[in-house]
């Protein structure tokens, strides 16, 4: 059975920095790629960046230059490492798996405030 669970949330200053990390156990058939994405109350949830099988990289262009999606496969953990926090980066941040079905972590809480 596959899990993806969620650390490293909290409260943080403006331009301050967290590094968000999802732990996977079980495996995962037809691993395409793995990713963030984050979702405020009432919107949908969006694409933060994304990692390939192959360590390829995508951005959202909010975040370019600031967070840094990084994957250590030998602990099976992807990392979200994010500087320069602003408060429009607070919201709730998932970790997404795309194998044969796509998979979810339950999320954590990452607020920006002074």
């Amino acid at each position: 059975q596959v899990q993806l669970v969620e650390s490293g949330g909290g409260l943080v200053q403006p331009g301050g920095s967290l590094r968000l990390s999802c732990a996977q156990s079980g495996s995962i058939f037809n691993l395409k790629g793995m990713g963030w994405y984050r979702q405020v109350p009432g919107k949908q949830r969006d694409l933060v960046a994304r990692i390939s099988s192959g360590g390829t990289a995508n951005y959202a262009d909010s975040v370019k230059g600031r967070f840094t999606i990084s994957r250590d496969n030998a602990k099976h953990t992807l990392y979200l490492q994010m500087n320069s926090l602003k408060p429009e980066d607070t919201a709730v941040y998932y970790c997404n798996a795309e194998g044969w079905r796509s998979y979810w972590g339950q999320g954590t809480q990452v607020t920006v405030s002074s």
